[in-house]
Order: structure tokens, then C-alpha cells, then sequence
């Protein structure tokens, strides 16, 4: 995802959500994002970032797109195509990875779906689907079909501490045995629905992937049997300074085209043993060599906030630039990350934040700056 307001409509007319009219009855604050009309907030930011923290939020994801991979050579092509290792995912699994250059960096980062022995789905950011689906379809062998079916899908994402509970007021499901990073087939509300826990707020709870005719009732439903709990909808703010508390990349500013997984922590993705795959040449030259940079954690001592773009500086010199800053309503302390050389990257490094010609003060510390409590 970018940073919300950012993107182009097609034919400079946004698209709009299944959901759409029920934002803006919510008193949603509709801005254009990647060639969508969405809410960015409702009640308010702060109110809204809380509420997941505490009780749940309910986001209206569906502007992401999902490509969907089958045919005999599904597994071997993908695994071709991303470098984390799907032939480690059985049916009801999922993993985060991503869509690599030749160069060993970041076309968009994804999450994959084994939905059967044959059968895949990726789920990639708003912003890139296009061009992730040429990039997908252009590497296509002949014995693997790949199919935009982001029009199939509405997406909405329950999250918080008490997403279990009011979820399962509206289904059978054993939500108890869905591990992290798992998915199952449902009912939810008497209508089909894909049922996956994943999350980008760095807490507990589930994303329902259903048919887009089914989501307003699906959203009334699930705002109704979490009104007690304190259930509020939530915008694209809130998903963007929940994910930068849990230290979660985001697509443009933490990851691009110019970084390397190693730099931006997501080494763990990279199976180079696996075999070839797109980019791997480059990565294993990387690997060999050492990265020069690598992403920080950083809080500013006093008031002031640095945000993407802000540049940093030790003794004078510049030596980075900050991805993502806000102010967190969680630790209460204005934070983000940072693209800083190797050497400044260890934990008390004072830094120093040029905004807008006036200096911060601030130091490296560590990621993630939340953990939900076990």
C-alpha cells in the first residue's frame, strides 16, 4: 500500500468499494487511494487506532487485489516466481513473500494463499495490481492459468483482542483452531466466506474474503454483534499508524524498488537454497557482499514529529531518510522507521531529524515497537 491519498484513478474516475455507501453513512472521510475512494477515518484517528488496540476495528480492505494461480505447474512456477519456499504450504496455509525484480528488490511484497494441491490465490497491494498481474501473467508457464479475480472478492478485516468473540457470534467455525496464517471455507453470517488470520495491525484477528454483493450485509452484521464490545469502523489511518506500532513494511515507503529484503529485515522471506527463482542471482550477491543500510526503529526525544522523507543527520552529515513517522496513541511518543548505514543501526544511536529546517532529536531503538499482549 502507499500512503493514503496517493495513486491515480483509471480514467480519473475512482473506483469504489461494495462498501462504499456505508462509509459514507458512518461519516466516513472518503480521500482518493491508489484509484479508490475510502475512508480514511471516521469517528477520528486516535479513536479508531484504540479501539483495535482494546476492543476490534472493522476495515474495508477491498480495494486489494487477488490473482488467482492454478494448473499442474501452479507450485513449481511459483515457486519460481516469489522467493519464499510454497512447497512448505499444505491446503489452509498462507505465507507472506513477495514479487522481486531481476535485481533482488521489491516489486510489491504479497501474501500467498494454497487453496489446493493446484490452486493459489495472492493477495497484492491496491496500488500495484495491475502491474503485478502483466508482471505474473508475462511469467506464466503453459501449464498454469493466472486470472485477475480482484473483482470477485470483497475484503474486510476484523481486528483486535476481541475479534474471536465477535466473529464467532456469526459462524460455526472452530476459530479457536485457526492457527496464524491460516485459512478455512465458512459460514459467516449464512454466506459463503474465506476466512484467513493474518493481520496488519499487530493484533489478533481474522479477514473475510466473500462476494462483493454479500459484504454490506456481512459489515451490518458484524457491526451489530460488536457494538458491545466496542467494535468500531476503522479507516486507512488507523491501518497505517497500527501497522508502523507493529513495525510492519509498507509498500513505498518501507520496501520499493530500490530495497533489498536483507535491508528492510525481510531476510527471513529469501530461501536461496530452494533453487532459482526470480531475482536470486542478484540476492546471492547480496548476501555474499553485505548490505550498507538497514531499517531502524526511532523515537524522537521531545516534541516534533518526522515523517517520510525527512532527512537524517549525525554530526552534519546526512545519512538517511526516514520511510514512515507519526504520533503513536499507543506508547504515546512520536516514532517511525528509517533507512540508516549499518553502523548507526545499533539500539541508543542518537540521530538527529531535519524538519522542514528545524532539527530533532532522536535515537535508534527496537522494532517492533508493540507487541499485543499473549
Amino acid at each position: 500500500m502507499k500512503e493514503p491519498g496517493e495513486g491515480v484513478a483509471e480514467n480519473g474516475v475512482a473506483s469504489r468499494s461494495p462498501l462504499d455507501t456505508r462509509h459514507r453513512e458512518a461519516g466516513g472521510r472518503m480521500i482518493e487511494f491508489a484509484g479508490w475512494e475510502m475512508p480514511v477515518q471516521y469517528s477520528g484517528l486516535m479513536e479508531e487506532h484504540r479501539a483495535v488496540r482494546t476492543a476490534a476495528g472493522l476495515f474495508d480492505i477491498s480495494h486489494m487485489g487477488e490473482v488467482r494461480v492454478d494448473g499442474g505447474g501452479a507450485e513449481s512456477f511459483l515457486q519460481y516466481l516469489t522467493p519464499n519456499d510454497v512447497s512448505k504450504l499444505v491446503p489452509g496455509q498462507a505465507h507472506y513473500s513477495a514479487l522481486l525484480s531481476e535485481e533482488g528488490t521489491y516489486i510489491d511484497d504479497v501474501l500467498v494463499y494454497r487453496l489446493g494441491e493446484t490452486e493459489f490465490l495472492l493477495v497484492v497491494n491496491a496500488a500495484n495490481r495491475a502491474g503485478d498481474f502483466d508482471h505474473i501473467r508475462e511469467l506464466a508457464q503453459d501449464d498454469v492459468t493466472v486470472e485477475d479475480v480482484s473483482d470477485d472478492y470483497a475484503l474486510l478485516a476484523l481486528q483486535g483482542p476481541r475479534a474471536p468473540e465477535i466473529l464467532s457470534r456469526l459462524t460455526a467455525a472452530e476459530l479457536s483452531e485457526l492457527k496464524y496464517y491460516r485459512f478455512l471455507d465458512a459460514q459467516v453470517h449464512d454466506r459463503p466466506a474465506l476466512v484467513s488470520r493474518t493481520g496488519y495491525t499487530g493484533e489478533d484477528g481474522f479477514e473475510l474474503y466473500v462476494a462483493p454483493e454479500t459484504a454490506p450485509s456481512l459489515w451490518d452484521a458484524l457491526m451489530e454483534a460488536g457494538a458491545e464490545a466496542g467494535l468500531k469502523p476503522a479507516g486507512l489511518g488507523a491501518r497505517d499508524t497500527l501497522r508502523l506500532e507493529a513495525g510492519m513494511a509498507l509498500y513505498g515507503h518501507e520496501i520499493d524498488r530500490f530495497t533489498y529484503p536483507w535491508e528492510a529485515g525481510l531476510g527471513w522471506t529469501i530461501k536461496l537454497k530452494k533453487g532459482a527463482f526470480v531475482g536470486s542471482e542478484a540476492l546471492a550477491r547480496v548476501k555474499a557482499e553485505g548490505i550498507r543500510r538497514r531499517l531502524v526503529g526511532f523515537e524522537i526525544h521531545g516534541r516534533g514529529i518526522a515523517r517520510q522523507g525527512h532527512t537524517i543527520w549525525v554530526d552534519d552529515e546526512e545519512v538517511g531518510a526516514v520511510t514512515s513517522g507519526t504520533w503513536s496513541p499507543t506508547v504515546e511518543k512520536a516514532l517511525g522507521m528509517a533507512y540508516v548505514p549499518k553502523a548507526l543501526a545499533a539500539v541508543g544511536t542518537e540521530l538527529e531529524f531535519d524538519v522542514r529546517g528545524r532539527r530533532l532529536q532522536g535515537a535508534v531503538v527496537e522494532l517492533p515497537f508493540y507487541k499485543r499482549p499473549k
